[in-house]
């Protein structure tokens, strides 16, 4: 009876430490470090890459997490995760339901990459946004195909913000 007893108490402290884990990625990064987005703002699309060296980094997006394993070619990940679109909880990239393209405008990209942990809530969005079915694995390639375009894109964003505002301090 005690034995049980411990069990169970052990088995809730478990359960309460996953709890707490999930969002602590984003107070240990709570920027992209690549590109500086808000990494809460963007909990529906951030990852989270683990090192087998038991290092760890934090992105905003698919996108950003492709030049993070570009970069770090002669690192093995040791988990792969991403942000649920619907519940903004941290994932399994490789084991989940990805949707690419639809209307509803991508992050760091103009092809929407989206991640789900539940086909029923990839087909609903699919219903609602278009887009078509995917995997990881190819979403990821995709991400490398997009980059140049992608890359070009953000520049030319982030050049008209600071043109805007540039603009507004001389008025």
């Amino acid at each position: 009876m005690r034995r049980a007893g411990i069990i169970t108490v052990l088995m809730l402290f478990i359960a309460t430490l996953t709890v707490f884990a999930q969002g602590d990625d984003i107070k240990l990064s709570p920027s992209c470090k690549y590109c500086g987005m808000d990494r809460e703002k963007f909990g529906h699309s951030r990852m989270l890459v683990e090192y087998d060296d038991g290092t760890s980094v934090g992105t905003c997006s698919i996108h950003c997490v492709a030049v993070e394993l570009a970069l770090s070619i002669d690192k093995t990940p040791k988990a792969l995760m991403v942000g649920d679109v619907l519940t903004k909880r941290l994932i399994d990239a490789e084991k989940s339901v990805w949707v690419i393209g639809g209307s509803k405008m991508g992050v760091m990209t103009s092809r929407p990459k989206w991640a789900f942990e539940k086909k029923e809530d990839a087909d609903k969005f699919i219903k609602e946004n278009g887009g078509a079915l995917s995997s990881f694995d190819e979403a990821i390639k995709l991400a490398y195909e997009d980059m140049y375009q992608d890359t070009k894109m953000i520049r030319e964003r982030r050049a008209m913000k600071k043109k805007t505002g540039m603009e507004h301090m001389h008025k």
